[in-house]
């Protein structure tokens, strides 16, 4: 799912969203009180002093460190990601998909394989996560198992039921044969007040270092959200695959619509060296 996989939130309109002010200066004096010099000094010193007190803060203003996720932050990152994921990643808008006991499920079941990480700031707060998995190639004769078969949430179903046609029409490890693991990158979020900071590409850099330390060469996201495939392009991954949401159908219908600039599900990939950064 990543802003990323379904929406990798890097993970999906999550990370680029631009917000404008306007901001009007007023003052008690009457152009007859200055002359032109004195009164555009002082309207500088007044922009000055309001652009002090609106400027975003920084890095040095607001600390935080990148940490392993274990068992016991499940409960905060769940928290985290109802918040500033679930109900912004684009499949889950168009679908108006509610509360979900099963994507809550499918949004942690992978931390008992110690490959996902958090951003968590000085109170201790969960400010941002990228959710990860470990997957091994294929045995030839392995059938693999459809999760939408199972799901009880008929609108989960939908997002699941893509999931599933995407791994039936694409094999990853065909991309990559020289390789038997890859990690699946999930999702990627960020808390809308810590944007801006830089967070998810630290998440990134601690992921490959990851993939380093334990000799997995490859990644790869699976990118509903059009905003999170062009976030992880600028972190250095390249598409190894695109379907149209027009193309997926089921009983001749298709069955997502998100809202534009959401129009395909892409699989970007990225590979590293144990000297790469």
């Amino acid at each position: 799912m990543a802003s990323v996989k379904f929406g990798l939130r890097l993970f999906p309109k999550l990370l680029l969203r631009h917000h404008y002010k306007k901001i009007f200066l007023q003052s008690s004096l009457k152009l007859s009180d200055l002359n032109p010099i004195a009164r555009l000094t002082q309207k500088m010193d007044k922009t000055l002093k309001v652009s002090e007190q609106l400027s975003a803060p920084t890095v040095d203003d607001v600390p935080y460190t990148i940490e392993l996720i274990t068992e016991k932050d499940a409960d905060g990152v769940l928290a985290m990601l109802k918040e500033f994921f679930f109900k912004d990643e684009p499949l889950n808008t168009y679908l108006n998909l509610g509360e979900c006991e099963e994507l809550e499920e499918y949004s942690v079941k992978s931390i008992p394989e110690k490959c996902s990480f958090k951003a968590v700031n000085k109170q201790g707060e969960i400010i941002g996560v990228f959710m990860n998995g470990i997957m091994r190639r294929p045995k030839p004769d392995e059938t693999p198992e459809k999760a939408a078969d199972s799901c009880q949430h008929p609108k989960f179903k939908k997002i699941l039921s893509l999931m599933d046609y995407i791994e039936e029409d694409f094999n990853i490890f065909d991309v990559f044969p020289d390789t038997d693991i890859i990690l699946d990158g999930k999702i990627v979020s960020v808390n809308t007040n810590y944007r801006g900071l830089g967070i998810a590409g630290r998440l990134t850099e601690r992921v490959l270092e990851y993939m380093r330390e334990n000799s997995i060469p490859v990644m790869h996201v699976l990118c509903t959200s059009h905003y999170s495939a062009r976030v992880m392009e600028k972190l250095g991954f390249h598409e190894v695959y695109k379907l149209p949401f027009e193309n997926f159908k089921m009983n001749g219908e298709v069955v997502l619509r998100p809202a534009k600039p959401h129009v395909a599900a892409r699989i970007l990939a990225k590979e590293i060296s144990k000297s790469s950064n």
